[in-house]
């Protein structure tokens, strides 16, 4: 059940480091440390992604900033009580890493940010268009991981799989393959401060409706609808 759950989730990334190594936590006598890596998209553009990664992972690693690494691991997403509100924040637990050679680090760049999702619509999808007139859909996605937890990954998809994504419901199960993406807003705080923000999401490219496992009995035109 374990090895069942730990595949519901599964990260794969390849670019290179940016920050320095800190310091996070430590959990039974081992530590934690958080550095952030760039990794690149199909267009000139690049997602700068947060990366949590065991002190037993790091061995002789070269982790200074413009190394390059290959992460695998899980997006994980953790609850913390900050200026009075509860934020959910986004991370990449590393369970590999390792710098690879120049060859196979350009053979890596052909699919740099690759992810895939196993899990439960948990709030009702948000559908909307954009002022170009692209269609958009927010969903929050639980997913299952070991010791009764679960991870809740905010996911955007796009166009005929915005349409799809509109009629779920909550406790449909769905499996979605894609990529996580960084994204800069500002937040006005009062009436003269602004802060800027980074949000992390998936970006959905595909998506299967598992139709034997849901919470509800499909009507015909639903069932339509999700095929």
């Amino acid at each position: 059940m374990t090895d069942k759950l730990i595949e519901s989730n599964s990260v794969k990334l390849a670019g290179e480091v940016v920050s320095e190594l800190e310091f996070s936590h430590q959990m039974y006598g081992e530590g934690f440390y958080m550095f952030k890596m760039e990794i690149p998209r199909l267009s000139n553009f690049s997602d700068e992604l947060p990366i949590t990664i065991s002190e037993r992972l790091l061995g002789d690693m070269n982790l200074k900033k413009g190394a390059k690494i290959f992460v695998e691991g899980q997006l994980r997403s953790y609850n913390r009580y900050i200026n009075g509100n509860n934020k959910l924040l986004l991370t990449i637990f590393a369970r590999d890493a390792y710098s690879p050679q120049e060859e196979d680090f350009i053979s890596m760049l052909k699919k740099p940010n690759e992810i895939y999702l196993d899990g439960y619509i948990c709030k009702k999808p948000v559908y909307r268009t954009t002022p170009f007139g692209r269609e958009i859909t927010d969903i929050l996605l639980a997913v299952n991981r070991p010791y009764n937890k679960s991870d809740y990954i905010p996911c955007i998809s796009w166009g005929r799989n915005a349409r799809f994504c509109e009629k779920l419901k909550i406790g449909d199960h769905i499996k979605l393959w894609g990529r996580i993406q960084s994204r800069t807003y500002q937040k006005k705080l009062n009436n003269t401060e602004i802060s800027t923000r980074i949000a992390y999401e998936v970006s959905v490219s595909k998506l299967e409706f598992i139709k034997d496992d849901n919470n509800r009995e499909l009507k015909k035109e639903e069932a339509d609808a999700l095929t």
